[in-house]
């Protein structure tokens, strides 16, 4: 019985300290794919993964702004996590409202690049342990550069330059205002939203997109 608990312990530390190890790696390395490529790819394997890594600075700030004014616009202040929102978001849950997330930029980065798409308490206790280790480890800046470069922008579209050749046929430094806006408003369901030509559902949500970023202006965020 010592063995065995012996081992579980060893084992745990070893995952521990592995995890640690891939947070401190990335905070420099490019993202080369995701869990959630790997399991779009063996549930669609006629779909071709389009995905190219590019740096923030190859990213047009038009972009950076959307996202943050459509998914999180707290995230240049927060911890990882808006308690605000959650509050929020559990306070319309319990009056019957249409439900809601509080996922900030931070927990889906750490759930995109470290996890998988599940929702099961085992999964959202790892992604809070992950969202802590990038929120210690890297920079709100790189947290962001990591988060475009890794989510789901469309069928088989990963990251922001593979979205703006995508949609746009241009790259991603070179997206407009309602260009980025667009790509920002199919973000809560890439596979099902087109940024390009826009329904009238997501055309709407493009021009209240463009609106929240003419009211928070330019972001600064920490390097």
């Amino acid at each position: 019985m010592k063995r065995f608990f012996r081992f579980i312990f060893k084992l745990l530390l070893g995952l521990f300290l592995f995890s640690i190890l891939l947070v401190v790696v990335y905070k420099w390395v490019p993202v080369p794919f995701t869990n959630l490529m790997l399991i779009r790819y063996f549930e669609n394997p006629e779909e071709d993964i389009r995905h190219n890594w590019v740096p923030s600075e190859e990213i047009s700030n038009n972009l950076k702004l959307a996202v943050i004014a459509s998914e999180d616009q707290n995230f240049p202040n927060h911890n990882g996590f808006d308690y605000e929102a959650i509050q929020k978001a559990m306070e319309d849950n319990k009056k019957g409202k249409r439900v809601r997330g509080a996922s900030t930029i931070s927990q889906q980065t750490a759930k995109n690049v470290f996890l998988w798409p599940q929702r099961s308490w085992f999964r959202k206790g790892l992604e809070v342990y992950f969202t802590f280790l990038i929120e210690l480890f890297w920079s709100k800046e790189r947290i962001l550069e990591v988060y475009l470069n890794s989510i789901e922008m469309g069928k088989g579209i990963y990251g922001a330059e593979a979205a703006a050749q995508a949609w746009f046929g241009k790259s991603a430094a070179n997206l407009t205002a309602y260009e980025a806006a667009a790509i920002a408003a199919i973000l809560p369901n890439p596979r099902e939203y087109r940024a390009q030509p826009a329904s009238n559902y997501i055309a709407g949500r493009q021009a209240w997109i463009v609106r929240q970023m003419r009211n928070l202006g330019a972001i600064q965020l920490e390097k």
